[in-house]
């Protein structure tokens, strides 16, 4: 099974549902359907209605991030895993890098992947390096921090995602190279099977995902498919991705 995640970051109003109907068209009705998920991570205030909408379908609602205290606290426009849970939402974006430059610690990641988990809601967790990291060739050890700090055998692996996301790539244009890429999957494979002692949770590529690049990707045997920032908004965009990577 392949995934192919749409995270719409801070983008969409309530009549944006019409890209998830024109998605939810396609799949429905693509002869590739049962090869692969479809999952989209639209703000907070779109969780539930999305939810309610394609409860059911082919698409899968997830939500962005969540706060690392559970249920109901005193904590100021923060959402829990148990609320996202109770808008409908099955996925939760742990990690990302945008929430780890705004003060996620591994401690408070860690946190928050035990109560999603706990919460019944699956994750993606997301690692990557900085340019400046890997200029110094650090990457493996970054991810391997990541991972460590985070993830541990006791949890439950079938619920978990990890997604590579290298931070100097996202929203720039700029991909890794085939060989290295294929490279950093397989030893963030390798460290995944070292923490739960068994089969590696799937690994997903994302950073400057579309409809061009995919074929490249595709070629990458250990990608176990995408997370999508920007061409997940337009659902032309992310319907081509999926269309071009079964070519």
């Amino acid at each position: 099974m392949k995934y192919f995640i749409g995270n719409w970051k801070m983008f969409g109003i309530p009549k944006s549902i019409n890209i998830l109907n024109k998605i939810n068209s396609f799949s429905s009705r693509d002869k590739n359907r049962n090869r692969y998920r479809v999952i989209i991570t639209p703000p907070y205030t779109l969780l539930e209605s999305f939810s309610k909408n394609f409860k059911n379908k082919r698409i899968i609602i997830g939500s962005q991030n969540c706060y690392q205290k559970d249920k109901f606290s005193s904590n100021t426009a923060a959402i829990s895993s148990y609320m996202i849970k109770k808008t409908g939402a099955k996925y939760t974006l742990i990690g990302h890098s945008d929430n780890r430059l705004e003060g996620d610690t591994d401690t408070i990641l860690k946190d928050k992947v035990k109560l999603a988990l706990e919460n019944n809601l699956k994750v993606v967790f997301c690692i990557g390096e900085n340019k400046l990291q890997k200029k110094k060739k650090q990457t493996f050890s970054v991810l391997k921090k990541q991972l460590k700090k985070v993830l541990e055998k006791k949890l439950n692996k079938n619920n978990i995602i990890v997604a590579y996301e290298p931070i100097w790539s996202i929203g720039t244009g700029k991909i890794p190279n085939q060989k290295d890429l294929s490279k950093t999957v397989y030893f963030i494979k390798h460290i995944l099977k070292n923490i739960f002692k068994k089969k590696s949770p799937e690994v997903l590529y994302g950073g400057s995902v579309d409809e061009n690049n995919v074929k490249m990707f595709k070629q990458i045997k250990e990608i176990d498919g995408f997370l999508i920032g920007g061409a997940s908004k337009s659902s032309k965009k992310f319907i081509d991705i999926i269309k071009n990577y079964y070519r």
